[in-house]
């Protein structure tokens, strides 16, 4: 698998938490900025593909997390 480098700038308190994280949890810098990367970026597609079909469930009266569960349920 072809990987890419990235350079990033870190302040010193969020240098030290990540290298916290690093020491609790046995993983390097690289996987640990790579799985939050991954969420991050996860997230804002989801975000993303969520304010596209609101207006269609708002259409179908759903407004609310408990509108989903109650339909699903």
């Amino acid at each position: 698998m072809k990987t890419a480098a990235v350079t990033i700038r870190l302040d010193p308190k969020l240098e030290e938490l990540l290298d916290e994280v690093c020491r609790e949890t046995g993983q390097s810098r690289s996987e640990v900025v790579r799985e939050a990367l991954r969420r991050q970026l996860t997230l804002r597609l989801f975000e993303e593909a969520r304010r596209k079909v609101i207006p269609f469930a708002e259409a179908q009266g759903i407004y609310t997390d408990e509108d989903v569960f109650r339909l699903m349920s």
